[in-house]
């Protein structure tokens, strides 16, 4: 008995990231072979279906003699499955894991063919003998298929679950408990009907059909698994499998197993599945790659195959029955376990039904609940628009009702300047015309107005999908997200108080002016704008004054410019305006002067009004000027209005150039002042009212003039570093401090020394490790030391600075309170941080006795610090009327040039020397004691307690 091979494939080029099928349709490989579209594919199309038509012929025609006839069917036959064995050996090679062992396997079984075809040739066309049977032959042929049913369980997707088993197994026996049935009763039977004592002889005639059956069985219940390339490899592997075992089927039927012959039409059956299992590896390269992924399913085909095989093995029993045949127990026994397993498969199939039903509600449930629920709005909306679903979030979003928006069109919701676009994004999503870039295919995010029941429109952004035919959109309202990028954007380019434009806005629109009139002769004018005397406005009315002064001057501007023209605010007290319209110098000067005289009027601040003046600078735009010039050169103006005595109008003049020098010559040598050792510390001495004795002294920084004489540097107190860290010259200030009262005390001055600083250099990184490396050093002890806060605002993160007094107090340090009234926060100084002592600031004492408002207030800080258990320090002191009333008052210290002005540290021992200072001795008791001790605050005015 002669058996060609049988021959399988598994899959092409693996495909990492493509769906996993649920099991191959049938017509994927002719469409494989007919639509190949790739170079590869197309020469193995041209090449198979030649070779297969004239083997086809050459069969046909008998290959015009017997011995070719033998060699074509004999070693034709091994030489194609010879090349079927290298094909897959090197696909072996090239794949790993499963993928590899299977495709050695198939590499086998071709093998086998080979080999078995080989030794037949030899037989018939060498040696001129009949092959015999049973003989080596058989065993050969029979090892092709175990290796293949191996290989093919291999890439099978194995089930989940008992259930899955068990459907599996049956649905296995189904088919082929119905194919060997059909097989036994058209020539199963009367193959074995001979002599019953040949076993080896029914064995082998039972075997081919029996394994043919089992694998067309696995194929058919098996699903496989692949990516879109090796599933056309799979695919054209079982066109391949399917030719062979048809050809195996009809070589088993008695008219043509008796009349076979070597070369004959049934070996271009073997011929031709041969060669699709050759090619079958490199099948499907490139197919498909361009298409979008998508979700296989199983067919109905796929799920009807086991009833279809039932169906027929019920058929041919009674249809044998019909006929008037003889029962065959074979055929009784095997059908009847067949509609048994029929049975069992729909009961399972029943009561999976029902189990799934169950989830399906459940899930339904689930997602109904979540859809209800969700605080985005979910629509779904047919091809031609109309919107099908709406969910219940609309209500709350929208203000519609879902049942108002189902069976209208979507475009009616969009607002109509969007609607065209919208449309055009969804039909190009639909059609798969999707941009270049775009990062996810099966989803678009769309951005539109959509009209509220109320009639508004609301920013929306939306998610869409694909729902069958339609799309499926999950909208939620990110109007307030709008509204923030917007005042975001606004912010980025206005300035915060004034709500007027900022520097970089103001360029942009230089440049956009200059770019709009390049080539053209008439010009453009810039003015730049700064407010004399808005510091005292700050300093004496605080700076929500300030800041209402600065609003009315932002609205005084706007009005006075023209349509067109541009108003900024660069920051403080300066504002700029782009004059454009191609006017005149003339006009830009009127205009000017109008600007100068609005803002020279009163204001009306705090219930009073105030007068500041301005300084501004005109520059005019010249051929191929940048935007920088331009703003130097009015900047340049502007200088030269407030040198000339402010209040003033000046144009810009080349000759304004020199003055730029000169300003910036002198910025960077108060730059230079400190690298070159041009900062020096003074000391002025706090003196004792009642005795005029020297009690401390203070220290800070002056500037060394050249040709000059040591002047006090008005806070020209250069200590903060960016990061709230002491500068050198704060460090500096300190240690120089602390060595000079350590040299008085050892000189047997029992005096303490008083050091300003900010409050964020007293809560800065690594200040206690300086302050008691400093005390160490100069072996000065800590109540020695006066930190004075120089702050007039307190700063954020209080809740540090209290922590970091009470460290300070605990070492010893005292504590004091600098230009105490000033400022809008000094009573929060007063009731929140626990200081020693407060120091008032000169700007009260200089009115005292001259100014009755003044010296009202003057003695309420008295009173208040007195109360508070504080020592009180007088600044700015320079006659003896002040020192009087202040005495009177109760304020126990005082300094300034009626005492003594700063000295340079080398002198300051010959004041310590002269005592009294000032003549200020007075004789008599004090009108209030001089508090001993800090005591607790009065009820009225609380404090934290430490």
């Amino acid at each position: 008995m002669k058996r060609r091979g049988g021959d399988f494939g598994r899959r092409g080029v693996r495909n990492a990231g493509g769906p996993l099928p649920e099991w191959p349709s049938h017509d994927d490989p002719v469409r494989l072979l007919i639509l190949a579209d790739t170079p590869a594919q197309r020469q193995l199309k041209y090449l198979i279906v030649p070779l297969c038509l004239v083997y086809a012929i050459g069969a046909l025609q008998g290959w015009g003699n017997p011995t070719l006839s033998l060699a074509m069917g004999d070693f034709g036959l091994a030489a194609a499955a010879a090349v079927a064995a290298v094909s897959c050996a090197l696909k072996a090679v090239h794949e790993s894991g499963r993928a590899r062992l299977s495709w050695a396997l198939f590499a086998f079984s071709a093998t086998m063919v080979s080999l078995g075809n080989g030794i037949w040739g030899w037989y018939e066309v060498v040696l001129g003998v009949p092959v015999p049977t049973p003989g080596p032959t058989d065993v050969i042929f029979l090892l092709f298929a175990p290796p293949t049913i191996v290989g093919l369980l291999l890439v099978a997707q194995r089930p989940r679950g008992i259930a899955a088993w068990t459907c599996m197994a049956l649905d296995g026996w189904l088919i082929a408990g119905s194919l060997f049935t059909l097989g036994w009763s058209l020539a199963l039977a009367r193959s074995t009907s001979g002599d019953r004592s040949d076993i080896i002889k029914i064995v082998l005639t039972l075997a081919y059909p029996v394994l043919d059956i089992l694998m067309i069985s696995m194929v058919l219940g098996l699903r496989f698994r692949a990516g879109s390339g090796d599933r056309a490899a799979l695919n054209l592997a079982l066109v391949g499998l399917a030719v062979t075992v048809m050809s195996d089927a009809l070589w088993t039927t008695p008219g043509l197993n008796s009349g076979y012959r070597s070369g004959g039409l049934l070996d271009a059956g073997w011929f031709a599945g041969s060669l699709l299992l050759a090619i079958a590896p490199w099948t499907g390269q490139g197919v498909e790659a361009h298409e979008r992924p998508r979700h296989r399913t199983i067919s109905m085909l796929s799920a009807l195959t086991p009833y279809i095989a039932a169906a027929v093995c019920t058929a041919g029993v009674l249809g044998g029955a019909v006929a008037g045949h003889a029962p065959d127990t074979v055929v009784l026994g095997v059908g009847a376990t067949v509609l048994v397993t029929l049975v069992l498969r729909q009961a399972i199939t029943l009561v999976d039904n029902v189990f799934m039903a169950q989830e399906l509600s459940a899930k339904e449930s689930h997602f109904r609940s979540l859809v209800q629920g969700s605080s985005d709005v979910i629509m779904i909306a047919a091809s031609d628009g109309v919107l099908q679903y709406v969910s219940h979030a609309v209500r709350r979003v929208y203000g519609f009702e879902p049942e108002e928006l189902v069976g209208t069109r979507l475009e009616l919701l969009i607002h109509p300047e969007e609607s065209a676009r919208v449309q055009r994004e969804l039909r190009a999503f639909l059609d798969g015309a999707l941009p270049a870039g775009e990062a996810d295919p099966a989803m678009v995010r769309v951005e539109c107005r959509i009209r509220s029941a109320g009639g508004t429109w609301l920013h929306t952004e939306s998610a869409v999908n694909r729902y069958g035919d339609g799309l499926i959109f999950n909208s939620r309202d990110v109007t307030d997200r709008i509204k923030l990028q917007t005042q975001l954007e606004h912010d980025a380019f206005h300035d915060r108080l004034t709500d007027l434009p900022n520097r970089a806005l103001f360029e942009d629109r230089i440049q956009h002016a200059l770019a709009q009139r390049r080539g053209v002769t008439p010009t453009i004018a810039v003015l730049f704008v700064d407010l004399d005397g808005f510091k005292a406005v700050n300093d004496n009315y605080g700076h929500t004054a300030g800041d209402e002064l600065l609003v009315q001057a932002a609205r005084r501007l706007e009005h006075a410019v023209r349509i067109g023209d541009t108003v900024a605010r660069f920051g403080g007290d300066e504002f700029a305006a782009l004059l454009v319209g191609d006017p005149s110098p003339r006009a830009i000067r009127e205009i000017a002067e109008r600007l100068l005289s609005t803002l020279s009027s009163p204001y009306r601040i705090a219930d009073g009004e105030v007068r500041v003046a301005a300084s501004i600078g005109i520059a005019f735009s010249a051929p191929g000027i940048a935007p920088a010039d331009l703003m130097r050169h009015a900047d340049a103006a502007m200088y030269r209005a407030k040198d000339g005595g402010k209040g003033r109008v000046e144009v810009y003049t080349p000759d304004m150039d020199a003055d730029v020098e000169r300003r910036a010559a002198r910025a960077a040598g108060r730059r230079r002042v400190d690298r070159d050792g041009r900062l020096a510390v003074s000391y002025q001495p706090v003196v004792d009212l009642d005795t005029g004795r020297v009690h401390d002294v203070e220290a800070a920084l002056c500037r060394v003039e050249d040709g000059a004489v040591p002047a006090r540097a008005d806070h020209v107190r250069l200590t903060a570093g960016v990061d709230g860290r002491l500068s050198p010259v704060g460090r500096r200030l300190l240690e120089e401090s602390a060595l000079a009262a350590a040299t008085w005390r050892a000189g047997g001055h029992e005096i303490g020394v008083t050091v300003g600083l900010a409050a964020r250099q007293l809560t800065g990184p690594g200040f206690l490790e300086v302050l008691e490396e400093t005390l160490h050093t100069a072996d000065l002890p800590a109540t020695a030391l006066t930190l004075e806060i120089i702050d007039n605002v307190l700063p954020d993160g209080d809740e540090l600075l209290l922590g970091r007094i009470a460290v300070l107090r605990r070492l010893g340090v005292r504590l004091s309170l600098d230009d105490f009234g000033t400022g809008h926060s000094s009573l929060t100084y007063l009731r929140r941080l626990p200081v020693d002592a407060l120091k008032i600031d000169r700007s009260f004492v200089a009115e005292v006795g001259t100014c009755p408002h003044l010296t009202v207030l003057t003695s309420t800080i008295v009173r208040l610090g007195l109360e508070s258990g504080l020592t009180l320090v007088a600044a700015g002191i320079d006659s003896h009327a002040q020192v009087d009333i202040l005495r009177e008052m109760g304020c126990q210290r005082g300094q300034g040039t009626w005492f003594h002005p700063a000295v340079p540290g080398d002198a300051i021992f010959d004041v310590l020397g002269q005592t009294p200072l000032g003549n200020s001795a007075v004789r008599g008791p004090r009108p209030d004691p001089l508090p001993e001790a800090r005591t607790p605050l009065p009820v009225q005015v609380p404090r934290p307690q430490t």
